[in-house]
Protein backbone atom coordinates (compact mmCIF):
# COMPACT_ATOMS: atom_id res chain seq x y z
CA UNK A 1 0.00 0.00 0.00
CA UNK A 2 1.49 3.30 -1.08
CA UNK A 3 0.57 6.42 0.89
CA UNK A 4 1.65 9.78 -0.51
CA UNK A 5 1.99 12.17 2.44
CA UNK A 6 1.80 15.94 2.32
CA UNK A 7 4.85 17.92 3.43
CA UNK A 8 2.89 18.97 6.51
CA UNK A 9 2.33 15.35 7.53
CA UNK A 10 5.86 14.23 6.62
CA UNK A 11 7.34 16.98 8.80
CA UNK A 12 5.08 16.04 11.71
CA UNK A 13 6.08 12.38 11.34
CA UNK A 14 9.74 13.36 11.21
CA UNK A 15 10.38 11.51 7.92
CA UNK A 16 11.70 12.37 4.48
CA UNK A 17 9.75 10.06 2.20
CA UNK A 18 11.20 9.27 -1.23
CA UNK A 19 9.62 10.30 -4.49
CA UNK A 20 7.30 7.74 -6.01
CA UNK A 21 9.15 5.15 -8.07
CA UNK A 22 7.30 3.18 -10.73
CA UNK A 23 3.59 2.64 -11.03
CA UNK A 24 1.29 1.34 -8.30
CA UNK A 25 -2.29 0.27 -8.96
CA UNK A 26 -4.20 3.34 -7.79
CA UNK A 27 -6.72 1.26 -5.84
CA UNK A 28 -3.81 0.56 -3.45
CA UNK A 29 -2.64 4.18 -3.48
CA UNK A 30 -3.75 6.86 -1.01
CA UNK A 31 -2.95 10.49 -0.28
CA UNK A 32 -2.75 11.53 3.39
CA UNK A 33 -2.70 14.75 5.39
CA UNK A 34 -2.73 15.81 9.03
CA UNK A 35 -5.13 18.63 9.82
CA UNK A 36 -7.17 20.20 12.59
CA UNK A 37 -10.87 20.09 13.41
CA UNK A 38 -11.01 23.05 15.78
CA UNK A 39 -9.55 26.41 14.73
CA UNK A 40 -8.19 27.24 18.18
CA UNK A 41 -6.40 23.95 18.74
CA UNK A 42 -3.51 22.01 17.26
CA UNK A 43 -3.76 19.41 14.53
CA UNK A 44 -5.76 16.38 15.57
CA UNK A 45 -7.07 14.47 12.52
CA UNK A 46 -5.51 12.17 9.92
CA UNK A 47 -7.26 12.16 6.55
CA UNK A 48 -6.67 9.73 3.67
CA UNK A 49 -8.21 9.74 0.20
CA UNK A 50 -7.95 6.81 -2.19
CA UNK A 51 -6.35 7.91 -5.44
CA UNK A 52 -8.56 5.72 -7.65
CA UNK A 53 -11.96 6.34 -6.08
CA UNK A 54 -11.74 9.41 -3.78
CA UNK A 55 -12.94 7.17 -0.96
CA UNK A 56 -12.25 8.98 2.34
CA UNK A 57 -10.88 7.58 5.58
CA UNK A 58 -10.33 9.83 8.60
CA UNK A 59 -9.11 9.39 12.17
CA UNK A 60 -9.90 11.74 15.06
CA UNK A 61 -8.12 12.37 17.51
CA UNK A 62 -4.55 11.83 16.31
CA UNK A 63 -1.83 13.96 17.90
CA UNK A 64 1.81 14.41 16.98
CA UNK A 65 2.90 11.82 19.55
CA UNK A 66 0.62 9.28 17.85
CA UNK A 67 2.18 9.71 14.42
CA UNK A 68 5.02 7.32 15.21
CA UNK A 69 2.32 4.66 14.69
CA UNK A 70 0.89 6.34 11.59
CA UNK A 71 1.15 3.28 9.33
CA UNK A 72 -0.74 1.05 11.75
CA UNK A 73 -3.35 3.75 12.45
CA UNK A 74 -3.95 4.26 8.72
CA UNK A 75 -4.26 0.56 7.93
CA UNK A 76 -6.70 0.02 10.80
CA UNK A 77 -8.71 3.07 9.76
CA UNK A 78 -9.13 1.84 6.18
CA UNK A 79 -10.22 -1.56 7.44
CA UNK A 80 -12.56 -0.21 10.13
CA UNK A 81 -14.19 2.33 7.80
CA UNK A 82 -15.06 -0.38 5.28
CA UNK A 83 -16.37 -2.66 8.03
CA UNK A 84 -18.43 0.20 9.48
CA UNK A 85 -20.15 0.37 6.08
CA UNK A 86 -20.99 -3.35 6.41
CA UNK A 87 -18.60 -4.47 3.67
CA UNK A 88 -18.02 -8.23 3.64
CA UNK A 89 -15.15 -8.90 6.13
CA UNK A 90 -13.63 -11.48 3.76
CA UNK A 91 -13.50 -8.87 0.99
CA UNK A 92 -11.91 -6.33 3.35
CA UNK A 93 -9.26 -8.81 4.49
CA UNK A 94 -8.39 -9.71 0.91
CA UNK A 95 -8.03 -6.06 -0.04
CA UNK A 96 -5.75 -5.39 2.93
CA UNK A 97 -3.65 -8.48 2.12
CA UNK A 98 -3.29 -7.48 -1.54
CA UNK A 99 -2.41 -3.91 -0.57
CA UNK A 100 0.50 -5.12 1.55
CA UNK A 101 2.65 -3.15 3.95
CA UNK A 102 2.58 0.65 4.01
CA UNK A 103 5.16 2.55 1.97
CA UNK A 104 5.29 6.32 2.46
CA UNK A 105 6.19 8.52 -0.53
CA UNK A 106 6.12 12.24 -1.29
CA UNK A 107 2.92 13.73 -2.59
CA UNK A 108 3.61 15.67 -5.81
CA UNK A 109 0.06 15.73 -7.16
CA UNK A 110 -1.77 19.02 -6.59
CA UNK A 111 -5.17 17.63 -7.51
CA UNK A 112 -4.85 14.88 -4.94
CA UNK A 113 -3.64 17.37 -2.35
CA UNK A 114 -6.83 19.33 -3.03
CA UNK A 115 -8.89 16.15 -2.69
CA UNK A 116 -7.51 15.35 0.74
CA UNK A 117 -7.86 18.98 1.83
CA UNK A 118 -11.53 19.06 0.82
CA UNK A 119 -12.13 15.71 2.49
CA UNK A 120 -10.60 17.15 5.66
CA UNK A 121 -13.14 19.98 5.64
CA UNK A 122 -15.99 17.50 5.20
CA UNK A 123 -14.78 15.35 8.07
CA UNK A 124 -14.16 18.35 10.34
CA UNK A 125 -17.76 19.49 9.88
CA UNK A 126 -18.94 15.97 10.68
CA UNK A 127 -16.83 15.79 13.85
CA UNK A 128 -18.11 19.20 14.91
CA UNK A 129 -21.72 18.16 14.46
CA UNK A 130 -21.37 14.73 16.03
CA UNK A 131 -19.05 15.27 18.97
CA UNK A 132 -19.59 18.96 19.79
CA UNK A 133 -16.24 19.43 21.44
CA UNK A 134 -16.03 16.27 23.55
CA UNK A 135 -12.57 16.53 25.07
CA UNK A 136 -11.44 12.92 24.75
CA UNK A 137 -12.70 10.64 22.03
CA UNK A 138 -11.17 8.53 19.31
CA UNK A 139 -12.73 7.26 16.10
CA UNK A 140 -11.12 5.94 12.95
CA UNK A 141 -14.46 5.88 11.13
CA UNK A 142 -15.29 9.59 10.88
CA UNK A 143 -14.72 9.52 7.12
CA UNK A 144 -17.81 7.39 6.44
CA UNK A 145 -20.22 10.27 5.79
CA UNK A 146 -17.88 12.00 3.34
CA UNK A 147 -18.19 9.01 1.01
CA UNK A 148 -21.88 9.64 0.38
CA UNK A 149 -21.36 13.06 -1.23
CA UNK A 150 -21.06 13.45 -5.00
CA UNK A 151 -17.62 14.43 -6.31
CA UNK A 152 -15.88 14.49 -9.66
CA UNK A 153 -13.47 11.59 -10.12
CA UNK A 154 -10.77 11.90 -12.81
CA UNK A 155 -12.82 14.38 -14.88
CA UNK A 156 -15.73 11.95 -15.14
CA UNK A 157 -19.31 12.63 -14.15
CA UNK A 158 -20.00 13.22 -10.47
CA UNK A 159 -20.21 10.01 -8.46
CA UNK A 160 -20.36 8.88 -4.84
CA UNK A 161 -16.94 7.64 -3.71
CA UNK A 162 -18.42 4.71 -1.81
CA UNK A 163 -20.04 3.34 -4.97
CA UNK A 164 -16.86 3.69 -7.00
CA UNK A 165 -14.77 2.11 -4.23
CA UNK A 166 -17.18 -0.76 -3.70
CA UNK A 167 -17.38 -1.52 -7.44
CA UNK A 168 -13.58 -1.54 -7.57
CA UNK A 169 -13.35 -3.91 -4.59
CA UNK A 170 -15.85 -6.33 -6.14
CA UNK A 171 -13.88 -6.34 -9.41
CA UNK A 172 -10.59 -6.75 -7.55
CA UNK A 173 -11.60 -9.62 -5.27
CA UNK A 174 -14.55 -11.27 -7.00
CA UNK A 175 -16.26 -11.51 -3.61
CA UNK A 176 -19.79 -10.37 -2.71
CA UNK A 177 -19.87 -6.86 -1.28
CA UNK A 178 -22.25 -7.64 1.57
CA UNK A 179 -22.57 -10.77 3.68
CA UNK A 180 -23.64 -10.33 7.27
CA UNK A 181 -26.30 -11.15 9.84
CA UNK A 182 -29.17 -8.67 9.93
CA UNK A 183 -32.39 -8.03 11.84
CA UNK A 184 -35.72 -6.90 10.48
CA UNK A 185 -37.31 -4.60 13.06
CA UNK A 186 -40.73 -3.07 13.54
CA UNK A 187 -40.51 0.17 15.52
CA UNK A 188 -43.75 1.66 16.85
CA UNK A 189 -44.38 5.07 18.39
CA UNK A 190 -47.85 4.86 19.97
CA UNK A 191 -49.53 8.28 19.87
CA UNK A 192 -52.92 6.96 21.09
CA UNK A 193 -54.84 8.56 18.21
CA UNK A 194 -52.67 6.63 15.76
CA UNK A 195 -49.32 4.83 15.57
CA UNK A 196 -46.19 5.93 13.73
CA UNK A 197 -44.54 2.73 12.50
CA UNK A 198 -41.23 2.12 10.74
CA UNK A 199 -40.07 -1.25 9.44
CA UNK A 200 -36.29 -1.52 9.08
CA UNK A 201 -33.44 -3.83 8.29
CA UNK A 202 -30.30 -3.18 10.34
CA UNK A 203 -27.03 -5.08 10.83
CA UNK A 204 -27.25 -7.40 13.83
CA UNK A 205 -23.98 -5.89 15.04
CA UNK A 206 -25.15 -2.28 14.87
CA UNK A 207 -23.93 -0.17 17.78
CA UNK A 208 -26.53 1.69 19.81
CA UNK A 209 -25.21 5.14 18.91
CA UNK A 210 -25.74 4.23 15.26
CA UNK A 211 -29.19 2.75 15.93
CA UNK A 212 -30.08 6.01 17.68
CA UNK A 213 -29.09 7.97 14.56
CA UNK A 214 -31.12 5.65 12.34
CA UNK A 215 -34.22 6.06 14.50
CA UNK A 216 -33.75 9.83 14.58
CA UNK A 217 -33.69 9.82 10.78
CA UNK A 218 -36.68 7.60 10.07
CA UNK A 219 -38.87 9.27 12.71
CA UNK A 220 -37.70 12.73 11.60
CA UNK A 221 -36.51 13.78 15.06
CA UNK A 222 -33.92 16.54 15.39
CA UNK A 223 -31.50 14.90 17.87
CA UNK A 224 -31.91 17.83 20.29
CA UNK A 225 -32.65 15.76 23.41
CA UNK A 226 -31.37 12.87 25.51
CA UNK A 227 -32.23 9.25 24.87
CA UNK A 228 -31.88 5.74 26.28
CA UNK A 229 -32.53 2.13 25.32
CA UNK A 230 -34.26 -0.14 27.85
CA UNK A 231 -34.57 -3.91 27.88
CA UNK A 232 -37.36 -5.59 29.82
CA UNK A 233 -38.01 -9.20 30.78
CA UNK A 234 -40.35 -10.65 28.16
CA UNK A 235 -42.54 -12.30 30.83
CA UNK A 236 -42.43 -10.19 33.97
CA UNK A 237 -41.88 -6.82 32.32
CA UNK A 238 -39.10 -6.06 34.83
CA UNK A 239 -36.30 -3.78 33.65
CA UNK A 240 -33.18 -5.80 32.88
CA UNK A 241 -30.82 -3.17 31.47
CA UNK A 242 -30.92 0.53 30.64
CA UNK A 243 -28.36 1.61 28.03
CA UNK A 244 -27.32 5.26 28.31
CA UNK A 245 -24.99 7.29 26.04
CA UNK A 246 -22.82 9.05 28.64
CA UNK A 247 -21.25 8.30 32.02
CA UNK A 248 -23.08 11.16 33.76
CA UNK A 249 -26.37 9.30 33.22
CA UNK A 250 -25.27 6.12 34.98
CA UNK A 251 -26.74 7.27 38.28
CA UNK A 252 -30.29 7.65 36.94
CA UNK A 253 -31.02 3.96 37.58
CA UNK A 254 -29.17 1.07 39.30
CA UNK A 255 -29.38 -0.98 36.10
CA UNK A 256 -28.04 1.75 33.82
CA UNK A 257 -24.93 0.85 31.80
CA UNK A 258 -22.98 2.64 29.10
CA UNK A 259 -24.14 1.76 25.60
CA UNK A 260 -20.57 1.98 24.30
CA UNK A 261 -19.23 -1.47 23.50
CA UNK A 262 -22.69 -3.00 23.17
CA UNK A 263 -24.45 -3.99 19.96
CA UNK A 264 -28.03 -4.92 19.20
CA UNK A 265 -27.06 -8.59 18.86
CA UNK A 266 -26.03 -8.58 22.53
CA UNK A 267 -29.76 -8.52 23.34
CA UNK A 268 -31.62 -9.76 20.24
CA UNK A 269 -32.82 -12.38 19.40
CA UNK A 270 -32.49 -13.63 23.01
CA UNK A 271 -35.12 -11.00 23.75
CA UNK A 272 -37.80 -10.07 21.24
CA UNK A 273 -38.18 -6.37 21.96
CA UNK A 274 -36.75 -3.31 23.65
CA UNK A 275 -37.69 0.33 24.21
CA UNK A 276 -36.06 3.43 22.74
CA UNK A 277 -37.00 6.58 24.66
CA UNK A 278 -36.21 9.98 23.19
CA UNK A 279 -36.61 13.32 25.01
CA UNK A 280 -37.11 12.61 28.69
CA UNK A 281 -39.51 15.56 28.94
CA UNK A 282 -41.89 14.63 26.13
CA UNK A 283 -41.03 10.95 26.73
CA UNK A 284 -41.39 9.55 23.21
CA UNK A 285 -41.33 5.77 23.68
CA UNK A 286 -40.57 3.67 20.59
CA UNK A 287 -41.14 -0.07 20.92
CA UNK A 288 -38.54 -2.02 18.91
CA UNK A 289 -39.74 -5.51 17.98
CA UNK A 290 -37.71 -8.19 16.25
CA UNK A 291 -39.57 -9.44 13.17
CA UNK A 292 -36.97 -11.88 11.82
CA UNK A 293 -33.28 -12.75 11.74
CA UNK A 294 -31.57 -12.79 8.32
CA UNK A 295 -28.43 -14.90 8.57
CA UNK A 296 -26.73 -13.96 5.28
CA UNK A 297 -27.98 -10.55 4.26
CA UNK A 298 -26.48 -9.37 0.96
CA UNK A 299 -27.76 -5.79 0.58
CA UNK A 300 -26.96 -2.37 1.99
CA UNK A 301 -28.38 -1.50 5.40
CA UNK A 302 -29.66 0.17 7.55
CA UNK A 303 -32.62 0.24 5.20
CA UNK A 304 -36.14 1.58 5.59
CA UNK A 305 -38.62 -0.95 4.24
CA UNK A 306 -41.87 0.79 5.12
CA UNK A 307 -43.12 3.86 6.99
CA UNK A 308 -46.55 4.97 8.13
CA UNK A 309 -47.79 7.66 10.48
CA UNK A 310 -46.47 11.20 10.89
CA UNK A 311 -44.13 11.92 13.82
CA UNK A 312 -45.07 14.78 16.20
CA UNK A 313 -43.11 18.04 16.10
CA UNK A 314 -40.43 18.31 18.78
CA UNK A 315 -41.28 19.90 22.16
CA UNK A 316 -45.05 19.58 21.64
CA UNK A 317 -45.61 18.26 25.16
CA UNK A 318 -45.54 14.50 24.80
CA UNK A 319 -48.54 12.39 23.75
CA UNK A 320 -51.17 14.54 25.58
CA UNK A 321 -49.73 17.72 24.08
CA UNK A 322 -49.60 16.16 20.64
CA UNK A 323 -53.23 15.03 20.77
CA UNK A 324 -54.35 18.58 21.57
CA UNK A 325 -52.00 20.00 18.92
CA UNK A 326 -53.32 17.52 16.33
CA UNK A 327 -56.93 18.43 17.05
CA UNK A 328 -56.15 22.11 16.60
CA UNK A 329 -54.29 21.49 13.34
CA UNK A 330 -57.37 19.66 12.01
CA UNK A 331 -59.57 22.65 12.79
CA UNK A 332 -58.66 25.84 10.85
CA UNK A 333 -61.32 27.72 12.83
CA UNK A 334 -59.64 27.07 16.17
CA UNK A 335 -58.20 30.39 17.50
CA UNK A 336 -54.84 28.69 18.12
CA UNK A 337 -54.61 27.11 14.65
CA UNK A 338 -52.59 29.79 12.83
CA UNK A 339 -50.24 30.34 15.75
CA UNK A 340 -49.47 26.62 16.13
CA UNK A 341 -49.15 26.19 12.36
CA UNK A 342 -46.49 28.92 12.33
CA UNK A 343 -44.78 27.32 15.34
CA UNK A 344 -44.72 23.88 13.70
CA UNK A 345 -43.32 25.49 10.51
CA UNK A 346 -42.88 22.71 7.89
CA UNK A 347 -44.74 20.06 9.86
CA UNK A 348 -47.69 18.45 8.04
CA UNK A 349 -50.56 16.22 9.18
CA UNK A 350 -49.64 13.42 6.80
CA UNK A 351 -46.32 11.69 6.28
CA UNK A 352 -44.82 12.81 2.96
CA UNK A 353 -44.35 10.39 0.09
CA UNK A 354 -40.60 10.91 0.34
CA UNK A 355 -40.55 9.91 4.01
CA UNK A 356 -42.54 6.76 3.14
CA UNK A 357 -40.17 5.78 0.35
CA UNK A 358 -37.97 2.70 0.97
CA UNK A 359 -34.34 3.81 1.10
CA UNK A 360 -30.91 3.21 2.52
CA UNK A 361 -30.31 5.22 5.70
CA UNK A 362 -26.85 6.78 5.60
CA UNK A 363 -26.28 8.53 8.91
Amino acid sequence: MQIAVTKNLADAMGIRPPAQQGQVDSIFSWTANWTNVWDDEGKDMLVLVNNATRFTVAVYQVYRRDLRHAAEIMQNAIKHTLLAMNVNPELVEEYMDLAGRVEFVQNKNRSRAAWVSNAGWECAFHVGREYQGIEEMFSDRVGVQANYRYVKIDQKDDACPFRVMFDALIELTGKPLYRYRAFELRVTLDLEIYQAVRRLIVPAGIEFIQLHKVLQDVFDWKNDHLYEFSLFDDRSGELITMLVPMEEFLDIHPKAVLQEGHTLSDFLPEHKSMLYTYDMGDNWEHRIELVRVIEDYDQESPYLLEASGQTPPEDVGGVPGFIRFYEIMLDPKDPMHDKLKDWAFLWRLELSEWRKKPRAIRV
